[in-house]
């Protein structure tokens, strides 16, 4: 089980081995059908291709050089490489950052705008992360909306927690939850590449499981939270047990970049096709969207 609902469906299809006869024509070449077969397929080694004619018509020179070219890559193959997953995710974090500067300067400038923004921001977030998870293809429209979505939103609260939870002499609450979030990124990418943090099923399911837990009382806490509950931060308020209530929430969310990171490696090793460098960018983007709110969470706690 993955992080979200992304990552449990790409991992499903590795599992059962759906992309494993993946194959994407050659650019220029001409697609192979399954009767015509691959080059060398239902034939002696040493002996000339099928399709007869046209072989027997070259010269020795011509099969010499038509042997001697290289094999078609992953990009000339169609098949997803780590430089599409990066180049997808820095572009969709750059949309997120946009349209969070638009957001801070919308309620900023409004304050009247900031709860139905934010109320519009988790709904439309939660509807269209359900939809981009469970449609069968995959459409870059919804998943870039989402990403205008959770920048408008990210930029309203990030807005409201910099009104009320800074303090002269301290430093900035959003500044030091964007570089906490940058170090917890690359740590959790260092310590997973190197061995350091392992990735196993157990581990997995477990995750899963702790996961699922977790969602249900946030989603119980928020509602105790607009009920007044722990003066507005729901269950634990910002005591000893509410702060440790957002450790618990930075560790699961930390351990889900490391997911993410072994569910893209899995993705790139099993051949799966380049578009699905979207749906990875768009599932990346997320839980790190995830672990910075949860420790923007937990220093306006700690200040509180």
């Amino acid at each position: 089980m993955a992080s979200n609902p992304v990552f449990n469906k790409i991992n499903s299809q590795i599992d059962k081995g759906e992309f494993a006869g993946f194959r994407a024509p050659r650019r220029g070449s001409q697609q192979v059908s399954p009767q015509q077969g691959y080059p060398g397929q239902g034939q002696s080694y040493g002996q000339p291709p099928m399709g007869g004619a046209q072989s027997q018509q070259m010269s020795p020179e011509q099969l010499q050089d038509l042997y001697n070219q290289q094999s078609a890559d992953r990009v000339q193959m169609g098949r997803l490489t780590l430089d599409d997953v990066v180049m997808k995710t820095l572009g969709l974090f750059s949309i997120v950052v946009v349209f969070a500067a638009a957001g801070w300067i919308l309620t900023d400038s409004t304050p009247e705008l900031a709860m139905p923004v934010f109320i519009g921001g988790i709904a439309l977030t939660l509807i269209l992360g359900i939809v981009i998870a469970m449609k069968k293809t995959i459409s870059v429209p919804l998943i870039v909306t989402y990403a205008v979505a959770e920048g408008i939103f990210v930029g309203a609260i990030s807005n409201f927690y910099n009104d009320n939870f800074n303090a002269p002499g301290q430093s900035n609450l959003v500044a030091t939850a964007v570089i906490a979030t940058m170090c917890v990124f690359v740590g959790m990418f260092a310590g997973w590449k190197f061995g350091i943090i392992r990735v196993t099923e157990k581990s997995r399911r477990i995750f899963g499981l702790a996961l699922m837990g977790y969602l249900l009382f946030a989603i119980v806490n928020v509602i105790a939270s607009f009920m007044g509950v722990g003066d507005g931060w729901g269950f634990g308020g910002s005591g000893l047990l509410g702060i440790g209530i957002s450790i618990f929430a930075v560790g699961l969310a930390s351990y889900s970049l490391a997911i993410d990171f072994d569910t893209i490696q899995r993705a790139v090793n099993a051949e799966v096709p380049e578009k699905y460098s979207w749906l990875l960018a768009h599932g990346l983007i997320v839980s790190l969207v995830w672990l910075y709110l949860e420790i923007l969470r937990l220093l306006a706690r700690m200040r509180d």
